[in-house]
């Protein structure tokens, strides 16, 4: 979106924000139980603050990649078979990976999704033992723990090739996790090895979480996500990054996927990037029909309802069909397969005049002029305005799959509800496609950093959910995504909450129903406060762009976030950083008193934010000001003069409640 846009959707996402995050309507009791809180304090608020992650040669302080700074790559061939009547996955993968970093690696370690479908699994046994939200599968928050079981995967063979030499590797698998110990140290500043796997897996169903089987009306669906093993990220903050899935998501190295499917022949099958055997798995009709639609701004079918269940649909009736995919510069792929599929697609204009295809496949009950016939429409919308507001999209299609592991994101593809209709679908749409920003493209790690994706994300699909055929389904209501189903009180600020962590706490270490308020909402409504309170949204717009671009198809930590936003955004935002993110910190400013021509001005809590102090005069008039955050750099208490010669009626702070104030009641006073 271009910059001209930017005072609608400023106005637009203060108005979203007192809905997503209903914050405004924090009950009495919440606020009495302050009382007892220590006053502010300016020598916490204001201390110097030192980030987490230390300024060097490989992340600068500028918070950009600094000129020494690396990343390991990982390329994948994988071919894959697909066995309807087992439920069973068997393939081969050759894994070639790059050693960027300085240093000598001993071993290797890889991540085994699967394994936590295993009875033994930490995953599994932490969810048993009454722990919900992002435990157990790899569930939803509030799902409850998955009851099939499996072996998780099953390794026919583990081989190491290096140079001309192909040996059985020395392997360890512990939990979600295995380590390769080599023999001799792969070298670092580019040295190179490929490793060779053959494994098999039974398919968990018939809701398997993340990936999964389950049956629509015309015939199984089958969407395949982490159904590889993956390299785990060796970084230069903690060397191997090994923790172990417990059900918050990834971190994973970018790299180049070369992947083919062998699977029935009447299934469609749609996969992350580019299908680029069209002639061997699709009739002329299918052909023809998808490139109508690399020209058209409005949806075609490429395989019809009606054609669901004409054989002739499919270019053979019998055996099997391998589906070859390709996907350059991403960090995952998935794909999804059924004979059910009604499949249709549009063109997705992007900046620089390229384009791409937005694709959604789904079964017909699916079919609906307010349901998934809208869906594409909704994909090729969210990717065209994030790709010209943010970052431009970088890959040859945008799939959405209405199945059985809903509401999941992958690079280039997203799962979503057969049912899902009306605003849900879009909100779905728009939230999961946004992904392929927030961590796609931005490699953040979200096994630790919950916030950097879901956040990040909830904040940039507000605007679209505003924007979007002139607002129709803004502005955006999350209640649907509380955890659980709860009503939409779950969605308050946790900042009174004394069980509340922090957004810089492990992904893990928290779910069920403060997964959604912290992850999610706390962390976009920071940003909104940046935007339209704090920098503005020229300033703002303008440091995120940078942080996207400079770390797309990277890995930056929280540091290099606060770092980037305040150096480009030219503020020092210590106070900021420290009393959203590293703390709970309440917001809390009143009006104490009036006294004649003079407001005093309260601080009772020890955060801090840019305040709008308004007062109405006897004769009608008004008066505003902003009081900047050094207001408060060295007392609590401020007093404000306005100019008027007419007498003081009332004085408010935040008249327009765009801020968490933790006690409205104190808010407003008249002048006696």
């Amino acid at each position: 979106m271009s910059p001209t846009h930017a005072p609608r959707i400023l106005r637009a996402s203060a108005v979203s924000i007192l809905f997503l995050f209903g914050i405004f309507s924090m009950p009495a009791a919440r606020a009495q139980s302050r009382a007892a809180t220590a006053p502010y304090d300016p020598r916490v608020t204001f201390a110097p603050l030192a980030l987490p992650d230390p300024v060097n040669r490989y992340r600068s302080s500028s918070g950009a990649p600094g000129p020494d700074f690396w990343q390991n790559a990982v390329d994948y061939e994988l071919h894959a078979s697909l066995d309807t009547a087992a439920r069973q996955l068997q393939a081969t993968e050759i894994v070639t990976y790059t050693n960027h970093s300085p240093d000598a690696l001993t071993s290797l370690w890889l991540q085994l999704d699967q394994n936590t479908y295993r009875k033994d699994s930490r995953a599994r046994l932490i969810a048993s033992g009454g722990r919900r939200g992002r435990g157990g599968r790899g569930a939803r928050a509030g799902e409850a723990p998955q009851d099939t079981t499996t072996d998780g995967f099953v390794f026919d063979s583990v081989e190491i090739e290096s140079g001309s030499q192909r040996a059985k590797a020395d392997y360890l698998v512990n939990d979600t996790r295995m380590q390769i110990r080599l023999g001799q140290p792969l070298a670092g500043h580019g040295g190179a090895l490929k490793i060779h796997i053959a494994y098999h897996y039974q398919i968990p169903g018939v809701w398997g979480g993340r990936t999964s089987w389950g049956r629509s009306e015309k015939g199984d669906i089958y969407d395949m996500a982490q159904w590889y093993p993956r390299m785990a990220v060796y970084d230069d903050l903690r060397g191997w990054d090994t923790l172990p899935y417990l059900g918050s998501e990834f971190y994973l190295e970018y790299g180049h996927f070369d992947y083919s499917l062998t699977v029935p022949s009447n299934m469609i099958v749609v996969g992350s990037g580019e299908l680029v055997n069209p002639k061997d798995v699709l009739t002329q009709t299918q052909i023809d029909r998808l490139a109508q639609a690399r020209a058209s701004d409005k949806t075609v079918y490429i395989r019809t309802p009606a054609e669901v269940s004409d054989p002739a649909s499919r270019p053979k009736r019998d055996g099997t069909l391998t589906w070859h995919f390709q996907m350059d510069r991403t960090r995952d792929v998935t794909w999804s397969a059924s004979p059910a599929f009604v499949w249709d697609a549009a063109r997705m204009n992007l900046p620089g005049g390229k384009t791409a295809l937005a694709m959604s496949v789904y079964p017909p009950e699916s079919v609906g002029p307010d349901a998934w016939d809208k869906s594409t429409e909704y994909v090729k919308d969210t990717v065209e305005r994030f790709s010209t507001q943010w970052y431009p999209y970088p890959w040859p299609a945008a799939v959405s799959v209405a199945g059985f592991s809903t509401g999941m994101e992958y690079p280039g593809m997203v799962f979503d509800g057969i049912t899902d209709k009306g605003a849900f679908l879009f909100w779905v749409t728009a939230h999961e496609i946004g992904h392929n920003w927030f961590p796609m493209i931005v490699g953040s790690n979200e096994r630790r950093h919950a916030f950097m994706d879901e956040g990040f994300n909830t904040f940039i699909d507000i605007g679209e959910s505003a924007e979007y055929a002139g607002g129709k389904y803004g502005p955006k209501r999350d209640s649907e995504y509380s955890a659980g189903g709860e009503p939409p009180d779950m969605i308050l600020k946790v900042l009174d909450n004394p069980v509340a962590p922090t957004l810089m706490a492990p992904a893990d270490s928290y779910g069920g129903a403060l997964t959604h308020p912290v992850s999610y909402f706390k962390s976009a409504y920071g940003l909104v406060l940046l935007r339209e309170q704090i920098l503005g949204p020229e300033r703002f717009d303008r440091a995120f762009r940078k942080y996207i671009a400079d770390w797309a198809f990277h890995h930056p930590s929280p540091s290099d976030f606060f770092r980037e936003i305040q150096s480009e955004g030219g503020e020092d935002l210590s106070w900021f950083w420290r009393g959203w993110y590293l703390n709970n910190w309440t917001y809390d400013v009143s009006v104490d008193s009036i006294e004649g021509s003079e407001a005093t001005i309260g601080n009772h809590g020890q955060l801090v934010l840019p305040t709008t102090v308004e007062a109405t005069f006897q004769d009608g008039s008004t008066s505003r000001v902003t009081l900047p955050v050094e207001t408060w750099l060295t007392q609590g208490v401020y007093h404000w003069r306005p100019a008027s010669p007419s007498p003081i009626v009332s004085v408010t702070v935040d008249p327009d409640h765009v801020l968490p104030d933790d006690d409205r009641a104190n808010n407003t006073r008249k002048s006696q």
